[in-house]
């Protein structure tokens, strides 16, 4: 008795396998999904293959949709928020002044145009007076208080 799956077969499949990335998220099942997917596609073009070369394909396919994924878009992607890092990612960083200083003890405040460390706006303090409307760099972290200086 020969078996052979059907290109439906293998959409079903595929979208089994995605419906279970649902349920267990991990990120890595749903490759496999599009593998099979895709090789459903495939032998809807090529009706001919074999068993061993359906599987084949679906193995290559669901590796090297992994394999992409892990390797070239995960990376390009960019996490601006910066949520949870450390000191670093905020120095640096340049930020609008939203509220002035008039004399250096005072605190005022600056918006980054992307949260940094959870937040958009923070408490700053600078050894010079600031002007809403400056735009500053940070310098440093005290606490919740950002040190800047006029840029």
């Amino acid at each position: 008795m020969d078996f052979s799956m059907q290109w439906w077969h293998w959409l079903a499949l595929g979208l089994l396998l995605v419906g279970a990335e649902l349920i267990l998220p991990s990120f890595t099942i749903f490759w496999f999904g599009l593998g099979a997917g895709l090789t459903g596609l495939i032998l809807l073009l090529f009706p001919g293959l074999t068993l061993t070369a359906q599987l084949a394909l679906f193995a290559l396919l669901s590796a090297g949709c992994t394999l992409f994924w892990f390797r070239v878009l995960k990376p390009r992607m960019v996490d601006r928020s910066t949520a949870g890092m450390s000191r670093e990612a905020i120095v640096g960083e340049l930020a609008l002044v939203i509220k002035g200083t008039s004399c250096p003890q005072d605190k005022g405040r600056v918006r980054f145009t992307v949260p940094l460390l959870g937040s958009d706006e923070w408490p700053c303090i600078c050894a010079e007076s600031l002007q809403a409307g400056d735009q500053v760099r940070v310098s440093g972290i005290e606490g919740h208080v950002l040190t800047v200086e006029k840029f």
